[in-house]
């Protein structure tokens, strides 16, 4: 039980998902060579002796190895080791399925279990933010706050997020093998969990006392934004005098989704920007059509990332809401997808974003304008009872008083 003790004295909960932009762009080394032109720091896997020595391995494998030699296993490592060798934790090299396993979670529907997990950046920790309600997960007492040590046969710290997904996810009717750590159990817990389809509900809303709004994001999905503008122009029609945005354990998602969420919220102006190694600037904007007038609040803790920083970031920009909770996690840069033209993918850190007034928040996250922690006896809660929240409480409070 050593590897487990070493678990346990790494937790630190991290974020969900990263900022994924995917650019369907196919590309090969020579033309990429040819455009940006060729500088000796640039990495040569094409170079003589990188070659010479890969067929020296490769022979003395063939030769002395004692067991069956899988070719495509062989070569996907060597793909994945070459990414791997930029020493950048955000960056992967996807096979084919790993790839449609990744593009699925955010198109509005997938086959698992019904969970959302997150990885520390630094432990390589992977923990279960968030059990669905009425899912498989729940059904089988899986519990937010679970660490996962093995998801099938793959162990989980320190493998890339997408392919511990990939494990956990697969045909309706099949079953995920799940082996969790657990503060207070001395033994792993094993879980064997039956996968069906799962709706991805990424927003939820209610009509709080005093007409306050509320609106909870988990994610930022394909289907996030339509889902939030309809919950929030329903929550108008009631006559709400206040909102508040809950974006509590939301670890990001796409910059698409954000973005036309904040365009419904903010006044006409810039919404995020990035910059590229190249000093390349990308902005995001909002149009003058739409603009909420209300008085807003907006819920976070250390498990909103990458995306819900930039919301958050925004929000506080343009003085449009108060932040109440805890610090924010603190990932200020943007991956891109690239797909392959064989069905794979590679995924590279790219850029670096900014809120509207130029901060870059990476490895410092957002402070609240009010802290707040959540009582320690809500933090295993798989639905926190709102009139216990005290989080939540606390926002009705900021905006009762506005």
């Amino acid at each position: 039980m050593d590897d487990k003790k070493q678990l346990r004295k790494g937790i630190v909960i991290g974020f969900a998902a990263t900022l994924i932009v995917i650019e369907a762009v196919m590309f090969g080394n020579r033309f990429l060579a040819e455009r940006l032109g060729k500088k000796e720091e640039q990495i040569d896997l094409t170079d003589k002796a990188v070659q010479e020595k890969l067929v020296e391995i490769e022979t003395l494998m063939n030769n002395y190895y004692l067991d069956e030699i899988d070719n495509s296993e062989i070569e996907t490592w060597l793909y994945k080791g070459a990414v791997a060798g930029l020493g950048d934790p955000y960056a992967a090299y996807y096979t084919e399925e790993e790839y449609r396993s990744m593009l699925d979670s955010t198109n509005g529907s997938y086959c698992g279990i019904g969970v959302e997990i997150s990885q520390n950046i630094n432990s390589g920790i992977v923990t279960i933010t968030r059990v669905f309600e009425d899912s498989p997960a729940m059904e089988a007492g899986i519990l937010p706050g679970d660490i996962i040590y093995k998801a099938g046969d793959l162990e989980a710290t320190g493998n890339d997020l997408n392919m511990i997904v990939s494990k956990i996810k697969g045909e309706e009717g099949t079953k995920a093998a799940l082996s969790v750590v657990r503060e207070g159990e001395e033994d792993y817990l094993e879980f064997q969990v039956e996968r069906r389809t799962i709706e991805i509900q990424t927003v939820s809303s209610a009509v709080l006392e005093n007409h306050i709004g509320y609106i909870s994001i988990s994610s930022f999905d394909d289907v996030t934004s339509e889902q939030f503008i309809s919950a929030l122009d329903e929550l108008e029609a009631q006559g709400i005098q206040g909102l508040i945005v809950d974006l509590r354990n939301n670890g990001g998602g796409l910059v698409s989704s954000v973005c036309a969420i904040l365009d419904r919220l903010l006044p006409e102006g810039l919404i995020v920007y990035t910059e590229d190694k190249y000093g390349n600037r990308e902005e995001e904007r909002s149009d003058k059509e739409h603009y909420f007038d209300k008085p807003m609040a907006v819920l976070i803790n250390g498990n909103s990332a990458s995306a819900s920083e930039i919301f958050a970031g925004a929000v506080k920009d343009y003085e449009m809401g108060t932040l109440v909770g805890t610090t924010t996690y603190g990932k200020g840069i943007v991956q891109k997808i690239y797909p392959l033209s064989d069905g794979t993918a590679v995924k590279l850190t790219v850029s670096k974003y900014y809120t509207p007034k130029g901060n870059n928040i990476h490895g410092i996250g957002i402070e609240p304008d009010v802290e707040v922690e959540l009582d320690e006896s809500l933090k295993r809660e798989t639905v926190i009872p709102r009139d216990k929240d005290n989080q939540l409480q606390k926002a009705l409070e900021v905006l009762q008083q506005q």
